[in-house]
């Protein structure tokens, strides 16, 4: 089983974020499904919540890959380090485009049941991006 948990986890990020393949949710996102993202000021919720926030992505970044760096799994839950790249050509967060490229990494645990993601949590380096953007300045030396 934990290799088929895997492999939900791993189309999430190919099929969706990678490929644009939003109806991919419907098939591997529960319908009561919850997303925690502290970047996010709400969780997402469901197959329309994955689609909204993958699209949000793709738009601000259209040429974003994400690939799997690690991935380990057991019982239910399945864990994928990743890292995230992509050009900022189109508005992102209520930000105009920088043009800029940015590599972001993160991790996200999922939690399967009956062959569908019933929950999420993901942590990635959100100031970096902004960073890299040139939207926050670079951090000073100690």
């Amino acid at each position: 089983m934990t290799d088929a948990n895997r492999e939900i986890s791993r189309r999430i990020l190919d099929e969706v974020f990678n490929q644009g393949r939003e109806e991919v949710a419907d098939e591997l996102i529960a319908p009561e499904a919850i997303g925690h993202d502290p970047a996010l000021p709400e969780p997402t919720r469901g197959p329309e919540g994955l689609k909204q926030n993958a699209a949000t992505y793709r738009g601000a970044f259209p040429d974003l890959r994400v690939g799997i760096d690690d991935q380990c799994a057991e019982g239910e839950l399945v864990c994928t380090r990743w890292t995230a790249k992509g050009t900022n050509t189109g508005d992102f967060w209520g930000m105009a485009a920088t043009g800029k490229q940015a590599t972001i990494t993160g991790i996200t645990i999922d939690r399967i049941a009956g062959g569908k993601i019933v929950e999420s949590w993901t942590n990635w380096d959100t100031l970096g991006m902004l960073q890299q953007l040139g939207v926050v300045p670079a951090s000073m030396p100690a």
